[in-house]
């Protein structure tokens, strides 16, 4: 019972933080005509909280991992909240673009941890059930955080957005403060510099890759999805709250059904999901400005988006068992590498005049090479089988 709230206390903190991750979506156009920039620049925004992520997950997690988890998780949450406030009051864009990109440096860090706590303190046996109610907070962020972030944001204007998710990251806070125990780190624990041998491992890199090459495509279309359905599926802005919320519907089933496939096959299910994504796109780019496909397809894309998730951390997981708070913050920072070139190539595509709708082909391509990746994976893996097998046995 105890390990409940714990992980309920948790999920808000996730809640709040993703929400404010995946909302820039929605706002995406009220950003840039408030602060009188290109929907490409504001785009760069997506980038900044990437780079944050990116440079942030690694390194903090590495310089703390020694502390205690719990004064750790505060602070993190700390400085998370002051980041969003300072977003909702940023007089200009180049301080809305810092401010961001300050508060994504604690995310991935705080992410690794939370997962760690959710694990260590749930009952035996259930520790795969509570990191994934962790999941289940991203998906909730997707199903009523982005739209009801979105919706704020049309009706009360993107800083009242901030200012709402701030909010919700202090209730977090508190709640951590007050439910989650002070776990000492283990006495036993290597060094950093022991920590981060794992990755000579080529497997780990590999499935590392996998993470960044197989998201970039849809995390493309994702950034440009307001755009995207306003301009060629003609839908109106008020309606793009109702879909990024089928988009989220679609990605908590997704969640779910990936990770029920990824125990059973792990390997075969992903190469499955990332082929049924990149022909997603691909249908997306062909009849995107049919407004009903379209909204099939924003629910099918979430779906089919976070579908791989799961098993692309189960995969991290097993290839770095010697040190995974670092491997699942390097992983974190791998989605959001994805995530930071996902927005500037998407916004070089439109500059470069090949127009919007060119996004969903280029994403089909980009998520390809996610699937051979994958496959080559999976050949390794057999090939590894294949070696271990005592001679008699073939």
């Amino acid at each position: 019972m105890r390990n409940i709230w714990i992980v309920l206390a948790l999920i808000v903190c996730v809640f709040g933080n993703t929400t404010g991750e995946f909302v820039i979506a929605g706002i995406l156009p009220a950003i840039a005509d408030d602060l009188r920039i290109s929907i490409s620049d504001a785009g760069l925004l997506v980038t900044a909280y990437a780079i944050g992520m990116i440079v942030g997950g690694p390194l903090l997690t590495s310089l703390t991992v020694r502390f205690s988890r719990k004064p750790l998780i505060v602070w993190l949450l700390a400085v998370s909240v002051i980041g969003n406030l300072v977003s909702a009051v940023a007089p200009n864009y180049p301080a809305l673009f810092a401010a961001r990109m300050i508060t994504s440096l604690v995310t991935a860090t705080f992410f690794a941890n939370a997962i760690v706590i959710a694990a260590s303190t749930a009952p035996a046996g259930k520790q795969a059930s509570a990191v994934s109610m962790l999941a289940f907070g991203m998906n909730l962020s997707m199903i009523l955080g982005a739209p009801i972030g979105t919706f704020i944001g049309t009706h009360a204007g993107w800083r009242a957005t901030f200012m709402a998710i701030a909010l919700c990251g202090a209730v977090g806070w508190l709640l951590v403060i007050r439910l989650v125990p002070n776990l000492p780190r283990e006495s036993s624990r290597t060094s950093v510099w022991t920590e981060w041998r794992v990755f000579r491992s080529p497997d780990v890199l590999i499935a590392i890759a996998v993470t960044a090459i197989g998201n970039a495509g849809q995390l493309a279309v994702f950034t440009y999805l307001s755009p995207l359905l306003t301009s060629i599926s003609g839908f109106s802005e008020e309606s793009v709250a109702l879909l990024l919320l089928a988009y989220g519907v679609g990605a908590t089933i997704g969640n779910f059904i990936g990770g029920r496939l990824s125990d059973r096959a792990p390997m075969t299910s992903q190469v499955s999901l990332l082929a049924s994504l990149a022909a997603c796109l691909l249908l997306f780019g062909l009849f995107a400005s049919d407004a009903f496909v379209a909204a099939v397809l924003v629910f099918l894309m979430g779906a089919l988006c976070f579908s791989v998730i799961p098993g692309m951390q189960t995969r991290v997981f097993a290839t770095a068992r010697s040190a995974p708070t670092l491997a699942i913050a390097v992983n974190a920072s791998a989605y959001q590498l994805a995530a930071a070139l996902a927005a500037w190539w998407g916004g070089a595509v439109i500059h470069g005049g090949f127009g919007l709708r060119s996004i969903y082909f280029v994403g089909a391509c980009v998520t390809t090479a996610g699937i051979i990746l994958s496959s080559y994976a999976w050949l390794r893996d057999r090939q590894t089988l294949r070696t271990s097998e005592p001679s008699g046995s073939r």
